[in-house]
């Protein structure tokens, strides 16, 4: 699903903040994602969900050469990955139920379809009785799974979670990670990046370890 070979990135002119990267990611796998701040993680994550472009090697996402693909073939590979950031990203003049279904009308669904599965996912992250909610009126752990419905709602087969749990307890932290690991059960290839090594104790999954922008593959965390 995701191959990494010798691949190393920078910014612009400056110094490479990825080295000699390798790795794959099979399809329905779950991974952590850790390191130091600084180590590179958001970069990587950025490389796996195409927001930016190797400075050398090669990136392959569901068999596609990134390097050799055109601008014009990767709007319809990105639709393919479901990404959750820390801060939310959500749109506060919109309720939730907008929120999440803004992808679905950019792509033209039929709002019926898109009544049927926004409610189905809200409900699957225990906010049913949130439809008609703005932002802020919401935690910042029902923000985040109103995040996480949004990223989930186009059934991607790659979902990137970069720092979900940042801004929530460790509690609602289990949560959010539990209903990756329900979309993992039913075929998703799920990827978390996280600092927390507390929480990361609390899960049975294999962990890429990034330290000083190179990266080693631990076996399961606990």
């Amino acid at each position: 699903m995701v191959r990494f070979q010798g691949v190393a990135m920078r910014y612009a002119s400056g110094p490479e903040i990825l080295h000699d990267i390798s790795f794959n990611l099979e399809a329905g796998s779950y991974h952590f994602l850790t390191g130091a701040s600084g180590a590179g993680k958001t970069s990587l994550l950025r490389l796996m969900y195409l927001a930016n472009r190797a400075t050398r090697g090669t990136v392959k996402v569901f068999g596609h050469d990134i390097g050799n693909t055109s601008r014009r073939a990767l709007p319809a590979l990105r639709r393919r990955i479901g990404v959750v950031f820390q801060e939310f990203r959500l749109l506060d003049h919109l309720s939730t139920r907008d929120n999440v279904a803004l992808s679905l009308r950019i792509a033209g669904v039929k709002e019926d379809v898109i009544r049927a599965h926004v409610a189905e996912l809200l409900s699957w992250v225990g906010l049913g009785d949130k439809l008609d909610s703005t932002p802020s009126t919401l935690s910042d752990g029902e923000k985040q799974r109103v995040a996480i419905a949004r990223a989930v709602i186009g059934r991607p087969s790659l979902l990137i979670a970069d720092e979900p749990t940042g801004s929530v307890d460790e509690a609602q932290g289990v949560r959010i990670l539990r209903l990756f690991e329900e979309l993992n059960r039913i075929g998703t290839t799920v990827v978390v990046a996280t600092h927390d090594q507390r929480l990361l104790s609390k899960f049975n999954h294999r962990v890429l370890r990034l330290e000083n922008g190179t990266l080693r593959i631990d076996g399961p965390a606990s």
